[in-house]
C-alpha cells in the first residue's frame, strides 16, 4: 500500500517549452573535506571556458582584420616595386620616352631646336658633372691612364677600321650604309657614354675625360678617317674652328665651372654629395632631350 500511494505521489513530467537561455554551471554541493577541492575544481573549470570563448573571439576578430587589411597590403607593394622599378631604370624609361614623344608630336621638339635647348641641356649635363667629381676621382682616372689609352686607340684608330666592312654591306638605300660608315668614325658622344657609365657604377671620371680628350683629338682625326677609309680621293671639309667652339662652350666650360663651384664652396660640394641622385635623375631628364629633339626632327622620315 505504501509502494502505491509513492508511486501516484511522483511529480509529473514538465511538458512545457524547454528553455534556451543558457545555463550558468553551478558548483557541486560538496560536504566535507572535499568542499573546497571541489570548489577550485569548478572555479578552474570556469576559468578556462571563459578563456577559450575569448580566444575564439580574438581568433575571429583578427582574422576579419587580415582581410581587411590584404588589400592595402597588396597595393602598398604594388606600388613600392613599381617605384623602385622606375628609380632603378630611369634612364632608360626617359630615353624611351623622348623617343615616343618624339614621334606622337613632333612639333614640339622642333620648337625646342629652334631655342637651341639639346645644347642647354648638354651644357647642364657637364656643369651636373663637374658638381659630382671628387678629386679622388680624377686620381682613380690617372691610375687607369692604360685603360683610358686602349679606349682612346678603339674610338679613334680601331672603330674607324670597320667602315671599309660597313660598306660592303648591300643595303638600301646606299645612304644609311654610308651613314653608319661615317657613325663609326665619329668620336663618342658628349653625354650619354657619361650618363650611362655612372649608371651602371663604373670610373665616371675615367667616363669623362675619354669624352673629352676623344672629342677634341676627334677634330682632327675625323678627317683623316672620313678621307682615308670613305672617300678615297675626294676633298672632306670639316668646320674644325667652329667644332672646337662649340666644344669649348658646350663642354670644358660647363665641366670647369662646376667643378670650381665646388672646390670654392663647401656647401656646394656637401649638397652635390648629398643629393647625388636627385642630380642623377635631372641628368637623365637633359639626356633624354636629346632622342626626342633628334627624333622629332627626322619624323617626316617615317
Amino acid at each position: 500500500m505504501a509502494g502505491a500511494l509513492r508511486t501516484l505521489n511522483l511529480k509529473p513530467p514538465n511538458t512545457g517549452t524547454p528553455s534556451f537561455r543558457r545555463q550558468t554551471p553551478i558548483p557541486p554541493a560538496t560536504h566535507g573535506a572535499n568542499s573546497k577541492a571541489a570548489s577550485l575544481t569548478w572555479k578552474i573549470r570556469s576559468v578556462a571556458r571563459v578563456g577559450s570563448i575569448r580566444a575564439s573571439a580574438e581568433y575571429h576578430r583578427g582574422n576579419d582584420d587580415r582581410e581587411n587589411r590584404l588589400p592595402q597590403v597588396l597595393n602598398s607593394d604594388w606600388s613600392t616595386r613599381l617605384s623602385k622599378f622606375a628609380a632603378d631604370n630611369f634612364l632608360p624609361l626617359a630615353l624611351v620616352s623622348g623617343v615616343v614623344l618624339g614621334l606622337a608630336n613632333p612639333s614640339l621638339g622642333c620648337l625646342a631646336d629652334t631655342y637651341y635647348l639639346s645644347k642647354f641641356s648638354t651644357f647642364g649635363i657637364f656643369i651636373i658633372s663637374g658638381l659630382t667629381l671628387r678629386s679622388d676621382e680624377i686620381g682613380e682616372a690617372a691610375e687607369a691612364w692604360p685603360v683610358g689609352l686602349f679606349g682612346l686607340a678603339s674610338i679613334l684608330i680601331f672603330t674607324p677600321l670597320f667602315s671599309k666592312i660597313i660598306l660592303l654591306l648591300k643595303l638600301q638605300p646606299q645612304e644609311f650604309v654610308t651613314g653608319l660608315a661615317i657613325f663609326s668614325c665619329m668620336p663618342t658622344t658628349l653625354s650619354s657614354g657619361v650618363a650611362l657609365t655612372r649608371l651602371a657604377g663604373g670610373n665616371s671620371a675615367l667616363a669623362l675625360a675619354m669624352t673629352v680628350i676623344s672629342n677634341l683629338l676627334g677634330i682632327l682625326f675625323i678627317p683623316f678617317s672620313i678621307s682615308k677609309f670613305i672617300a678615297a680621293g675626294v676633298g672632306v671639309s670639316v668646320p674644325t674652328e667652329r667644332l672646337l667652339r662649340s666644344l669649348v662652350l658646350t663642354l670644358l666650360v660647363p665641366l670647369i665651372l662646376g667643378k670650381v663651384a665646388r672646390e670654392l664652396s663647401k656647401g656646394v660640394a656637401d649638397f652635390a654629395d648629398g643629393n647625388r641622385k636627385l642630380l642623377a635623375v635631372i641628368s637623365a631628364v637633359f639626356l633624354s632631350f636629346v632622342p626626342w629633339i633628334q627624333v622629332s626632327k627626322s619624323r617626316h622620315f617615317f
